[in-house]
This record gives C-alpha cells, structure tokens and sequence, in this order.
C-alpha cells in the first residue's frame, strides 16, 4: 500500500510498535514513528488491563504525532497499534480508512468502523455492506511474471513438480512435521519455508527438498511452484494472485476462526482442497497431495478457480479510496 500511493505522489510515513515493523519499514525506505502499545489479552485478566492502560496512553502519543504531521488521511491495517492511532485521528477530524486482510473484522476494526470513512475489505462480509464497506481484495505485492527465471532461482529443471510448503513466517509446527515425513521419499520436488519458529528442528531428508526458513522474493516461490501446502491465513490472496491450486490446513486457533473461512473460501470455489489440522498426519499428507499431483486436469482447473479469485488491483483500489477520502476533507 505504501508503495501505491507513494506511487501517486503521496507521502507516506509509518506508525509502529515493537515489532517486525522495526527492521522492515526503514529497510523499506520509510519513515517510521513509534507508540507503546500491546495487544489485549483473551485469558489474562491483568495482562488485558495493562493492555487497555497502555492503549489510553498511546492515543495520547499518537496525538502528538498527528498533530505534528498533520497527515490529509490515517489508513488503518487492522492490529493492535492501528487502535490508537485511529482513535486520535477520529477525534482530531482526520479521515480514517480502514483495511481489514481476514473474512471477519477483527476487535480493533471493529471498534473502528463506525468512525472510519471507508472500511476496505479482502472478503465479503455478511451484514457489512456499502457504502461504509467495500470489498476490494487484499492489497499484496507486484506480482513475479517469469516462471522460468523462478524456477531457475530454485534449481528445478524442466518437467520437474514442485509442491511449496509454508506455513507463515513464524511457521506451523503440525506442516512442519508432517510434510519432511510424508514427503521424504516422494519424486517430486519440495520447497519448505519453515519459518522461524521451525527452522532449527526442521531437517531435509533428501535431496530435492529444499529447507528454507525465510524467503524474501516470497512471490517467486509461488510462481515456481505447482501446488501449495499452506495455513490460510492473508495469504490465500497471493496464493490466488499467482493462480494456484492449493492444499490448505487452517490455523485451529485463529481469531475468530478466520482461517477455516478463508480455506472454505478457496475450496467452495474449487480452487483447493482442506484438511483439519486435527486430523493432519503424514500418511494423509501425502495421499492427497498424490492424488491431486497424478490428476492434471483437476490442478489445471484449480488453478484457473483460483486465478478467478485474484484481485490483482486491490492495492490500487484502496488507494484510491484513501485519497477521496483526503480530498473530502
């Protein structure tokens, strides 16, 4: 997003906490200001008060940064500090557009809604509609078009399967386990992305299968793959953005259940097929991954399911939207 409307001569500065923001927004190229804040806690009642103490105080720092940058427009992206940050905006008569990347809004965008001038969102929500609500897909990054070269950046010849494995960037440990053992002597080739969580434990077991913990052209990895074995969280959207069939196995534990949704999403288009987490073994692993591999036509036409899902112009789209609402103003 900050890309597109830099893109459009926009000047785009980052508010941030404590985390991943800190290395990727200035390796980025992006100015990045800074609020204390943390998330609220489900099943500790004094690590939700500290939360909700913290947050108060962070509106406050997040209305000293306004008013110093006195920004045309805030662009919400669903955590913990866009909270605060929106909250100050709100009451300072800026506008606030909101992007929410799952299929239920999460506690922050929920608070947020009402006070928002747009609210973008990946998937159609039931009982959130227009004109508060748009659907616009979930914004990603420009889209890898040479398969070749991508295929060339992993080694993979000509003819050569590749099935891509990945759960996250801090990984899924019940992936992780179960794909170097149901893969471990399977002809094709594997791609695993461990994360960083099951990087250390995660070992090859052959030839051919290439343990990765982190890959920064994420985009390449999909290109050059034939079929992906993946959580579903926001990354159903790239996984559809490069048209691929997919194998999903949703995160049990994710807010809200959204990722059970986000895979009903893709399968109910015909685009991939849902194992359980719960009932995730090796065995079963590589049975289904098996079969869709020996039926060419049932991936093609996954793959074209999926590609219909894309919404390459998201990013675009909800560009646009914050920029109306900064004329508006």
């Amino acid at each position: 997003m900050a890309a597109e409307l830099q893109a459009r001569g926009v000047e785009v500065i980052f508010v941030g906490g404590q985390r991943a923001e800190l290395e990727l927004v200035p390796a980025a190229g992006f100015e990045l200001r800074q609020i204390r804040v943390e998330g609220i806690s489900r099943t500790n009642p004094l690590k939700a008060i500290r939360a909700v103490a913290r947050s108060a105080a962070a509106v406050l720092a997040a209305r000293s940064i306004l008013a110093e940058l006195r920004p045309a427009a805030v662009m919400g992206g669903g955590g913990y500090v866009a909270g605060p940050v929106g909250a100050a905006a709100a009451m300072m008569g800026i506008p606030v557009v909101l992007t929410e990347a799952d299929s239920h809004l999460g506690l922050t965008n929920r608070l947020l809604a009402h006070l928002a001038a747009k609210v973008c969102l990946a998937f159609p929500i039931k009982g959130r509609s227009a004109p508060r609500y748009l659907v616009t897909g979930r914004p990603g990054p420009p889209i890898a078009t040479d398969r070749e070269a991508a295929r060339a950046r992993f080694d993979l010849l000509e003819g050569e399967t590749c099935v891509l494995v990945f759960g996250g960037s801090l990984g899924a440990r019940s992936i992780n386990e179960a794909a170097v053992v149901a893969f471990g002597d399977a002809p094709f080739r594997v791609l695993h992305v461990t994360g960083s969580s099951g990087f250390a434990s995660t070992l090859s077991p052959r030839l051919g299968y290439d343990v990765r913990e982190y890959l920064e052209q994420f985009g390449e990895a999909l290109l050059a793959a034939d079929l992906v074995v993946a959580r579903s969280g926001g990354s159903v959207f790239e996984i559809a953005a490069y048209g691929r069939p997919a194998l999903l196995i949703p995160y049990p534990q994710a807010a809200g259940d959204h990722q059970a949704a986000n895979a009903a999403w893709m399968a109910d288009a015909g685009a991939a097929v849902v194992i359980a987490d719960s009932e995730l073994t090796a065995p079963l692993l590589a049975r289904t991954v098996g079969e869709l591999l020996d039926s060419p036509s049932r991936l093609a036409g996954m793959a074209k399911s999926s590609r219909q899902l894309a919404r390459p112009q998201a990013a675009h789209d909800v560009a646009g939207e914050i920029i109306a609402a900064a004329n508006k103003r």
